[in-house]
């Protein structure tokens, strides 16, 4: 069977046809560029991930990183792999000019990475994380840090880590006990146990840039008295060259269901002296310093969930398309040709489920990249704060959405190959294991419900809450235009309705009753109100569509359009409506779970 990637015409009809990347040009920032220049870089990264990824993805999934008591150990193929990306400068796309970035517009950046994530897993994320902690630094790190430690992570000659997790506190950050104390020639000398750090030891770079949380001896308790420090695996000699070990020492790896082309360690801090640590910015403001990071890997955790759902979708449909087995239940005759497998209609039906799941996931991300770079770049403040607005309120959703629907994308991708389905010889199993993991990494879905409900709801006057619904609102006055469209028009009403009485039910009961129970079912919160993004997405998509078959386009085209109809069809009808199940449970603050006694179980 063919290896199949990324549904090339789905990309470019996301990126320049719903979100209009090509308009980015326009800005100062993207000028050099054109539609050529980035599928010039969106290619790269195919051919990249075709020729150095996909032999080895196999390897990486079956060949776990080893640790022999001094060193890591990973398939050596992955440092050839990972070099040919920093040489193509994909590694690096959208970071400034002089920091030896290419400007490429985030969504572009995006879709490239898209090829390397399905071809390589999370073989990809060494670089990721890389960016992630190199644009922390720039945003908040004083000039000396940005000289000292981005430029060579820029350059691919050190790789970077967030390292927040600790054996006794995992979520609970305010509870951690890594310390810090300050030294007289002004670093600080931390010492402490981090866990489940992804990169965190490896000999894929010269150096390794641990961003670290910790407490600064006599800082207050709770997340108010967290700093974040830079501490390299290696100190830097006055040239920049490779010195002193700064004592990270590796405890050990763990090893994952998925995910395992990349480290996840257990790591050592100062056990002599203490390791030498560089603060950023300000002391006791180091969570809000590492949101900037992890904000932004929510949002790759929720790409990359995206991503690994499209792939199983991709390779289960060119399964079903070419197995043949049985007859369709009208066909009485045992010697008629048996008819593939996508010729069934249960199979439709899982196939339309991971198309809705995958592709609505992958525009969500999408439109929270562009967001991410609408904030910085947009023309003009009102437009950039508004796209901050968006995607602070949204950044729960773009998270965990995609993290929760991907998995059940690539489960009915197993489904659909059957036997074929589960054994290693075919990839879709792997895809499952490492989907699974992304409703756990950066904050669990529970988590993020939480921070919905508890912060994003309500901060600024419900600012962000009303600006999305202010979006939706728009695209339905848009799609009132087709007549075609209309019952979807009406159901997406109904369901805005739904989620305003939900959320003023919840926010009500939050005021007036045990706060505990009023939260305790925030998880069908955040799904409810995912479903309704998911569902304002496909309406976009189907405006798009709508308008372009008018057009009479080819053949294929017609064919594409008319698959994301029904794909938009069967959300509405069989997805959407199980959101007045979980609004009825919200407003009537069901207390099943809270009520439930650790005794009884």
């Amino acid at each position: 069977m063919p290896a199949t990637l990324m549904n090339e015409r789905d990309l470019e009809f996301l990126l320049y046809e719903l979100f209009d990347s090509e308009g980015l040009i326009t800005r100062e920032r993207y000028q050099d560029h054109d539609r050529q220049t980035f599928n010039e870089v969106i290619n790269t990264a195919k051919t990249i991930a075709e020729k150095h990824f996909l032999p080895i993805r196999q390897k990486l999934d079956t060949e776990q990183p080893t640790f022999d008591g001094t060193k890591v150990h990973i398939v050596p193929e992955l440092k050839t792999a990972i070099a040919a990306v920093i040489e193509s400068g994909i590694g690096s796309a959208t970071a400034d000019y002089d920091l030896g970035g290419m400007q490429v517009p985030p969504i572009i950046a995006s879709a490239a990475g898209a090829f390397l994530s399905v071809a390589g897993g999370v073989g990809m994320g060494y670089n990721m994380l890389t960016t992630a902690n190199a644009n922390l630094l720039q945003a908040h790190g004083s000039d000396e840090l940005i000289d000292t430690w981005v430029k060579p992570m820029r350059e691919g000659r050190f790789m970077g880590t967030m390292a927040m997790t600790e054996p006794g506190s995992g979520s609970g950050l305010g509870d951690l006990i890594t310390k810090a104390v300050k030294a007289d020639d002004g670093t600080y000398r931390i010492s402490g146990n981090k866990i489940y750090i992804s990169g965190g030891d490896h000999d894929l770079s010269e150096n390794i840039v641990h961003l670290v949380l910790a407490r600064i001896q006599g800082a207050p308790k709770g997340v108010k008295g967290i700093s974040l420090f830079v501490v390299p695996k290696f100190l830097l000699n006055d040239d920049g060259s490779i010195g002193a070990d700064n004592e990270v020492a590796l405890a050990g790896l763990f090893h994952k269901m998925g995910g395992r082309a990349q480290t996840s360690t257990a790591l050592s801090f100062g056990e002599k002296n203490g390791s030498v640590g560089y603060l950023v910015g300000e002391e006791n403001c180091g969570l809000k310093y590492m949101f900037h990071m992890m904000n932004e890997a929510r949002i790759m955790v929720g790409t990359g969930a995206a991503v690994i759902a499209v792939a199983g979708y991709q390779y289960s449909v060119d399964y079903a398309k070419n197995r043949p087995q049985g007859r369709l239940p009208s066909c009485k005759d045992p010697l008629s040709p048996m008819v593939n497998i996508i010729e069934h209609a249960d199979v439709k039906r899982m196939l339309l489920a991971q198309k809705a799941y995958a592709e609505g996931a992958m525009a969500l991300v999408l439109y929270g990249t562009q967001l991410s770079d609408d904030e910085h770049t947009a023309d003009t403040e009102e437009q950039r704060q508004h796209a901050h607005t968006l995607l602070d309120f949204l950044t729960p959703i773009i998270k965990t959405w995609p993290s929760e629907y991907g998995p059940k994308a690539n489960s009915l991708a197993i489904q659909v190959m059957g036997g074929h389905g589960y054994i290693n010889e075919h990839p879709v199993e792997m895809f499952y294991r490492d989907n699974r993991l992304n409703p756990i990494h950066e904050g669990t879905t529970g988590i993020q419900s939480l921070d919905l409900l508890t912060r994003k709801v309500p901060m600024n006057k419900m600012q962000g809450y009303k600006a999305t619904l202010h979006e939706i609102v728009k695209t339905l006055d848009d799609a009132k235009k087709y007549s075609s469209l209309q019952p979807m028009t009406e159901q997406l009403s109904d369901a805005l309705a739904t989620l305003s009485t939900t959320t003023e039910a919840v926010l009500t009961a939050m005021a007036t009753k045990n706060i505990d129970l009023a939260l305790s079912n925030s998880v069908k919160y955040l799904e409810l109100f995912g479903h309704v993004i998911i569902a304002w997405l496909w309406l976009k998509q189907s405006i798009v569509a709508t308008k372009a078959l008018a057009e009479k386009p080819h053949q294929a085209d017609v064919h594409f359009y008319q698959g994301k109809l029904q794909a938009a069809q069967y959300f509405y009808r069989f997805e959407l409506p199980e959101i007045n199940v979980w609004s009825q449970l919200l407003t009537q603050t069901d207390s099943t779970s809270y009520d439930m006694q650790p005794e009884w179980f």
